[in-house]
């Protein structure tokens, strides 16, 4: 199919820098690179690195995880006040 797009000109110059390096037309090149941007991403493809694990019991005793209040109040004790602004 043909049609026209209007394409940042330095994109431009390095598709057409590539498809002369390659030997491909700048056409190839800019299909690919769509081909490229438009093909499905697979969850896995995001490494997410594990979590730490620091050995211990669950939550310590007295934490009540629905109570946000309590919990940034717990978080913050010890924290002088300037650091809490």
């Amino acid at each position: 199919m043909r049609t026209t797009i209007k394409i940042d000109e330095d994109l431009y110059r390095r598709a057409k820098a590539r498809s002369a390096q390659t030997g491909r037309t700048v056409s190839d090149v800019i299909e690919d690179a769509v081909r490229e941007s438009l093909r499905p991403r697979r969850r896995d493809q995001a490494v997410i690195p594990p979590l730490p694990i620091f050995g211990g019991g669950g939550v310590l005793p007295g934490v009540d995880l629905a109570d946000n209040a309590g919990l940034r109040d717990l978080m913050d004790e010890g924290e002088p006040v300037h650091a809490l602004r």
